[in-house]
């Protein structure tokens, strides 16, 4: 299960964190409102667990703004607020479910695994084919016309990305923080080497040019080719 965590208490978002992957559940966290939408669009999680006061725009805000575009995955409104009007506040965005703090962990992991067996058949159902592509993730594995596409782990990372944001550009940053981290020592040229042998690999089982370069700005997959 992957999991992104938006809480500005930095303690608690800190054992929030800990305390999931110890139990197997890969976490980003985000202190800062303002991220919770773009890491939402440009990433592919299964569960969205979002503070309801944060910095910049607040949780409920961002929750409701994503189910205006569409979004479908699940997610937890973690919050303070107790009474009946700010639980029909949340739930009215868009929120499966609502916890107040303080709560006991051992209820937080039982919600996660109760709004992960909810959506995991669509889940599944929804990223299997992209772009004519069959993507496994469980197994890392790509197919094309039946036919296994070798890829390394770093190039099934960089496929996966930009099949989650099909015939949309994804900027040069985002891929950089996606993948590698804001703070590596990648450079735009290391992106571009990488893009170029995922480029080389599918385009040899495709007909014509899967990734689209967009000078300046980043890639795309393309939706059809």
């Amino acid at each position: 299960m992957r999991v992104l965590l938006a809480e500005d208490d930095l303690r608690l978002g800190k054992l929030i964190q800990y305390m999931l992957e110890q139990n197997d559940i890969t976490v980003e966290w985000v202190t800062d409102g303002d991220d919770i939408y773009e890491y939402a669009t440009y990433t592919e999680y299964d569960i969205l667990i979002l503070d309801w006061m944060m910095p910049g725009e607040s949780g409920v805000d961002a929750c409701a703004r994503l189910r205006k575009n569409g979004y479908d995955r699940a997610i937890l409104m973690l919050t303070a607020r107790d009474s009946v009007e700010d639980r029909v506040t949340g739930l009215d965005a868009g929120a499966d479910d609502y916890l107040v703090k303080p709560f006991e962990f051992s209820e937080l992991l039982a919600r996660l695994r109760a709004l992960g067996r909810r959506s995991t058949q669509k889940i599944q159902h929804e990223v299997d084919e992209i772009g004519g592509f069959r993507l496994n993730r469980t197994a890392n594995i790509l197919e094309k016309n039946g036919k296994m596409i070798q890829l390394s782990p770093r190039e099934f990372q960089l496929f996966d990305l930009l099949a989650q944001n099909i015939g949309i550009v994804v900027p040069r940053d985002i891929i950089l923080d996606r993948i590698w981290g804001l703070e590596s020592d990648v450079s735009s040229n290391n992106i571009d080497s990488y893009m170029k042998m995922l480029r080389k690999k599918l385009d040899a089982a495709s007909e014509g040019e899967a990734i689209k370069t967009i000078r300046g700005v980043g890639y795309k997959l393309e939706a059809s080719h």
